[in-house]
């Protein structure tokens, strides 16, 4: 495993091993630059931009440990005063020669001035904007909206409007509930801890990354503000998981390569999965309230419950972390269900990337079925796993299903014809003791990564059709989706499935587009050699898709006749125009040689 790390001296931050200089314009700093000495010393140059009318370089010397020598390297401060002090007129008088208007001048420039161009980031989004804009450009949130403290309910046009005015939208849609439930009688866990917001990426690069702690400060706010968690959920206690849970899914290597992060300022493994001091410890408590979960769920107090958790997990295989994940809480909280009792647990992934480490983990496991829909276009989508004939293996074929969408923009009635004739039916011949559901919420209208178009609606139905399996022990975990806003509505729709709430819109017939209608035809004709009862579904979708192929053809010939040339054309003056329009003769042209 290549853990990418910065280098220390004496607990002191340097620059990372593949960036040699780093610099934030917008708050004056223009970089910090350092060079080894000859005789072992280290150099460190500050750059500093006042913003008044003095600059200042300053110039330090430090030695391999990091302490200052002085004999060696004697610090040097060099101050440059550019203060125009006002001129009375016995000075002008006295200093005559400093307005003689004959001075040759020609080789004057004026002075030049650096011009910065003040950018802000979306807190939504994360997307670039200019200064003199309020509204970003990509999702159209309010500059300093109050989406952190008020989640998905605050306006995403104005400024925070403030605690009152948020309360009062949802007062009256709340009043009845806050009677009728509470912590002490919930049924649903919502497991969530804020030491995982201390998970972040030191360096930010040319945007904030987009798996940052907002994520879960955005549904937190969300669910505090709709009175549903703390209120109608009740917590569980946080807790580490130990060395000994990590290895019944990773290997030692990987176990010890995420603990070595406690001890470095900042590290990447991959080029886009960081790691700081705390994200070691971040990882753990998030595998931790998922077993702790999926156990307290299969055989405690709570019915079913929601991991707001990060890191995510779902990439993060037996030897690797990647994409984001440093260890699978989905495949933990799976295994921890068994040792509490399950015999078959059931895993739906619809994060819009496939969960290559959950598949890597079971794929040769047949008491756990791993279910995915997921962007893949041909293996050129993130992380280009998840092809529709991965199936399982070593006797375990079948039991990894990969639902894999050949473009972008998938929405509701594409997730929920898959829900209706691939994953219900298989789910209900492999009848599990327990479902856990890799919630990633980067399918979701507006999501950056994602570039799909699932609503809250369509992502409250899926997990209202999941429900009704294994009598309602459901479990689900957090994992991609980085609009806050469409991660923070999606997430309380989801959890008030699962608190007894009916979904607001009924999906009935649904009708999926073409290339979902084809995606799911390739998958039932492979899988329903393992799974009896997709065949009558096969053959159903097949006669339709036969009928819809049939009807696009006669459509197609019908507007080719409406532009076809008039039938007289073929023998009168017009016979070459005719044959032209019709297809008939080809007009070649030869290349020059």
């Amino acid at each position: 495993m290549v853990l990418e790390t910065n280098r220390l001296v004496n607990g002191d931050s340097e620059m990372s091993l593949h960036k040699q200089s780093h610099g934030v314009s917008r708050n004056g700093i223009i970089g910090r630059h350092e060079s080894l000495g000859s005789n072992g010393t280290r150099a460190s140059c500050s750059y500093d931009e006042i913003s008044g009318d003095e600059d200042i370089l300053t110039i330090h010397s430090r030695d391999m440990n990091g302490t200052m020598d002085v004999d060696t390297f004697p610090d040097v401060v060099v101050s440059r005063k550019t203060k125009q002090r006002e001129m009375t007129s016995q000075d002008m008088y006295n200093n005559q020669d400093l307005f003689d208007d004959d001075d040759d001048d020609s080789d004057w420039e004026p002075l030049q001035k650096r011009v910065h161009i003040m950018k802000w980031f979306c807190t939504n989004c994360t997307m670039v904007n200019l200064n003199d804009v309020v509204h970003c450009d990509i999702c159209g949130e309010h500059k300093e909206s109050g989406i952190l403290r008020h989640g998905f309910l605050a306006s995403p046009f104005s400024q925070d409007a403030g605690v009152t005015e948020v309360q009062t939208q949802v007062k009256g849609r709340n009043k009845d509930t806050y009677v009728q439930y509470s912590s002490s009688n919930s049924c649903t866990a919502v497991g969530f801890d804020e030491r995982m917001l201390l998970h972040s990426e030191i360096e930010m690069k040319s945007h904030p990354h987009p798996e940052r702690p907002d994520r879960l400060r955005a549904i937190a706010a969300s669910l505090a503000t709709a009175g549903i968690f703390p209120g109608r959920c009740y917590p569980i206690p946080a807790r580490e998981i130990t060395q000994q849970e990590l290895q019944m899914v990773h290997s030692l290597e990987h176990v010890q390569a995420v603990e070595l992060t406690s001890r470095i300022f900042s590290s990447y493994f991959t080029p886009d999965t960081y790691a700081n001091e705390h994200s070691a410890c971040a990882a753990r408590l998030a595998a931790g309230l998922c077993a702790d979960l999926a156990s307290a769920i299969f055989s405690g107090p709570a019915k079913n419950g929601f991991a707001l958790v990060r890191p995510p997990g779902h990439h993060a295989g037996i030897k690797q972390a990647m994409g984001f994940c440093l260890h699978n809480n989905a495949a933990i909280a799976a295994l921890a269900a068994q040792v509490a009792g399950a015999k078959k647990v059931l895993i739906v992934d619809w994060d819009v990337h496939h969960g290559n480490g959950t598949q890597e983990i079971f794929e040769q496991n047949k008491s756990v079925l791993y279910i995915s829909l997921h962007r893949h276009e041909g293996g050129k989508f993130y992380p280009g796993t998840g092809a529709v004939n991965e199936i399982g293996t070593e006797g375990a074929a079948g039991y990894c299903v990969n639902i894999p969408w050949s473009r972008g923009g998938v929405g509701d009635n594409d997730y929920i014809f898959a829900f209706q004739h691939v994953v219900l039916p298989i789910a209900a011949e492999f009848a599990p003791d327990f479902t856990i559901i890799s919630a990633g919420f980067d399918a979701a209208r507006g999501d950056p990564l994602g570039c799909c178009d699932v609503t809250p609606a369509g992502y409250a139905q899926m997990t209202h059709m999941l429900y009704t399996i294994c009598r309602g022990k459901l479990l689900v975990i957090l994992e991609g989706g980085y609009n806050l806003r469409s991660i923070s509505s999606s997430a309380t729709a989801v959890i008030k499935v699962l608190l007894g709430e009916s979904s607001e819109f009924e999906f009935g017939n649904t009708v999926p587009s073409k290339a979902g209608l084809q995606t799911v035809l390739e998958v039932l004709k492979i899988q329903m050699h393992h799974w009896s009862s997709l065949e009558s579904s096969f053959a159903k979708l097949q006669s339709q898709w036969e009928a819809y192929c049939s009807e696009n053809k006669k459509e197609q010939i019908k507007k080719r006749r409406k532009t076809a040339a008039p039938i007289w054309w073929k023998w009168g003056r017009k016979s070459l125009l005719y044959h032209l329009l019709s297809g008939n003769l080809r007009v070649r042209s030869t290349a020059a040689d």
